[in-house]
């Protein structure tokens, strides 16, 4: 009869939640295997001895990806020694942080109190109906998404609206469609 010998360590499970993948022989870091992780951890650590870094960090990782990845809340979670609820709590709390790419051509409409004054309201229902899509959402084609600001600080020239990054004042629904036409297009007219 054969015996059977195998050399198993015992952990606690306090040391088996510090040790990571890469620790465990054979195991890889995510960093390896995932090199938009790895990024993302360059940019946290680049910033993580400043104090209160993680709005920072936040914003350096959609600068760079447009948006932010899938690995953001467990890698800066890590790096600020905080919790992902945390993280996650604050990329969720803020409507400037977004979690999927955007949208090949973004129009976003002033919804603030000068702007509804002069037509906002109106413009931005326009807006809903001839994108197909509501405040807040992509097309399912991801060729066109429609947001709200609370103010461009464009309050002289309202109703505001920025198409593909471009801020135009005095937005009427005819100006709208030759902008979001223009910008399918590829253009950048003004």
């Amino acid at each position: 009869m054969r015996s059977w010998s195998f050399d198993v360590k015992r952990l606690t499970l306090g040391e088996m939640t510090e040790r990571s993948l890469s620790e465990i022989a054979g195991g890889a870091s995510l960093e390896a295997a995932d090199p938009t992780s790895a990024r993302v951890r360059a940019v946290a650590e680049a910033r993580s001895a400043e104090p209160g870094p993680l709005l920072e960090i936040l914003h350096d990782v959609q600068n760079e990806f447009g948006h932010l990845p899938e690995s953001t809340t467990p890698v800066v979670a890590e790096v600020l020694n905080l919790s992902r609820a945390e993280v996650h709590g604050v990329i969720s709390f803020y409507s400037d942080f977004h979690t999927a790419p955007p949208a090949e051509v973004t129009v976003a409409i002033c919804r603030g109190e000068a702007c509804q004054a002069v037509g906002a309201e109106a413009l931005a229902d326009y807006a809903k109906s001839r994108l197909g899509v509501d405040v807040g959402a992509h097309a399912k084609d991801g060729s066109v998404g429609l947001e709200q600001i609370f103010c461009f600080g464009n309050c002289a020239l309202g109703p505001t609206a920025s198409v593909a990054g471009r801020l135009h004042g005095r937005v009427t629904a005819e100006r709208l469609d030759a902008l979001i036409d223009d910008a399918q297009a590829g253009g950048s007219s003004s």
